[in-house]
């Protein structure tokens, strides 16, 4: 739990987290993973079999992200609307115009966009997993979460913490769907590394999007 813990607090102490701030916060948490070593706590090794469904589901989620917002489902008017409507805002915060953060590099500079791209990617993508499908999706089914079999999480478990994902996201429809799939994939594979591993290819194709199409309100 901690080293989200502290990546939440660190983002309200530290407000606008552009540039030099994302980086601080980035180091000073990945520092916190390594530091505490949450693996070392019954987790089997990577298994490289899971790696290539990973990849799939790592390319998939990507696409749940940029799919509803991109001009071919545009065409699709009506469900365009609606999605760019009630989809990028979470339903209480439809009233307020969504602040939008900035990373381009022209603004921020190479360094600290490409820091932004490698801190989704490499650090709070695998803290997330240790956060959200190892601890919480056992916790939501046993106190002492570690005695859960992580191939035996119920579906009431999966949609609660699926659902609790979606919520620290702008776009909760695509993370209550990427926060299902991953969580079907822990469930099918018990492995946390290769669940981690899909998400980081998920923050990172998106990042490599982002700094190619110049679209950083999805970095918001």
């Amino acid at each position: 739990m901690v080293p989200f813990v502290a990546w939440i607090f660190l983002m309200g102490m530290l407000g606008d987290p552009a540039g030099w701030k994302y980086a601080l916060r980035s180091a000073l948490c990945l520092a916190l993973f390594l530091w505490m070593k949450p693996w070392k706590w019954s987790y089997p090794a990577l298994n490289w079999k899971n790696m290539p469904l990973a990849t799939g589901i790592g390319i998939l989620v990507c696409l749940f992200w940029i799919a509803p917002e991109t001009d071919a489902f545009a065409r699709f008017e009506g469900l365009h609307r609606l999605y760019l409507r009630i989809g990028t805002q979470m339903p209480w915060d439809l009233a307020a115009p969504l602040e939008r953060v900035r990373y381009a590099p022209e603004a921020e500079g190479w360094l600290f966009a490409l820091t932004r791209l490698l801190g989704s990617a490499l650090v709070i993508s695998v803290i997330e997993e240790f956060f959200w499908r190892s601890w919480l999706t056992r916790w939501v089914e046993k106190e002492n979460f570690l005695e859960v079999d992580p191939g035996k999480i119920s579906n009431r478990s999966l949609w609660i913490a699926s659902a609790l994902f979606a919520t620290i996201h702008h776009r909760w429809i695509a993370g209550l769907l990427c926060g299902l799939l991953y969580g079907w994939f822990y469930r099918k594979t018990r492995d946390i590394w290769a669940v981690s591993y899909a998400h980081a290819l998920t923050n990172g194709l998106l990042g490599i999007y982002v700094l190619w199409s110049g679209k950083f309100e999805f970095w918001a």
